[in-house]
């Protein structure tokens, strides 16, 4: 088959994973914001429900604290600092208690020794360093003439590799959270079951951006070992 010389097939490796991301992106935005308009019976705030969360679950050196932006919420294990967005922390919708709680389901992990937490934690710098260098070592790789040449690549696409495990091993991490935060809110009474139901929702959606993410970097591991399976092979 022939191809302008200017267009790389590979290419719609990188566009498909772009689509996959902005799709899920947008699923996720569009339903937070649906059940962000939708109160909870109880009345309680995201920062209310994760500080009952989190006493429920025996734990008491956790702050929680509010952090600037929309969907910023995150849990922080170094610091033991529970952040939750604008659109959370004094919130009381079902989407604002169910992403407290996810975040809450983050901590649990944390103190019950959650294995795959640890394993990500574990990865975070290397993942980072590997993302960082792989370009860089697979076109010196690409474009210099030497036995180093192949050395160059395998390491590159290596360390590119460990960014992609770590976008596979956030998987069940977040699954899990996600897990544990609907069986809590259900089984504390702060929701009533079809707000659990509503907020079941949130979390998928918000669940989906993260398999959007795998894919992606998956698809952009089988474009670098199409790009340089010949220079691996001659060399």
């Amino acid at each position: 088959m022939y191809y302008p010389m200017y267009f790389d097939p590979t290419y719609i490796l990188v566009l498909a994973g772009v689509i996959i991301c902005l799709l899920a992106s947008s699923k996720m935005k569009s339903t937070f914001h649906r059940y962000s308009g939708v109160r909870n019976h109880s009345g309680v705030t995201g920062r209310e429900a994760a500080e009952q969360i989190l006493h429920r679950a025996g734990i008491y050196d956790v702050r929680v604290e509010h952090v600037s932006g929309e969907l910023t919420d995150h849990y922080d294990p170094r610091s033991k600092v529970l952040r939750l967005s604008d659109a959370t922390y004094s919130r009381t919708s079902v989407a604002a208690l169910g992403v407290a709680a996810h975040e809450c389901g983050h901590a649990i992990q944390h103190q019950t020794g959650y294995l795959p937490l640890q394993i990500r934690g574990a990865l975070v710098p290397v993942a980072n360093f590997g993302s960082t260098i792989a370009w860089p070592l697979i076109l010196m790789g690409m474009f210099i003439s030497s036995r180093s040449s192949g050395f160059l690549i395998n390491l590159g696409i290596l360390a590119f590799s460990l960014a992609v495990l770590f976008q596979i091993i956030t998987l069940p991490v977040e699954f899990n959270a996600s897990g544990r935060a609907v069986k809590i809110l259900g089984e504390s009474g702060m929701l009533y079951p079809e707000e659990v139901g509503a907020t079941r929702k949130v979390l998928t959606a918000a669940a989906l951006t993260y398999v959007a993410g795998a894919a992606s970097a998956i698809l952009q591991l089988l474009r670098i070992l199409i790009l340089t399976g010949g220079r691996r092979r001659d060399d």
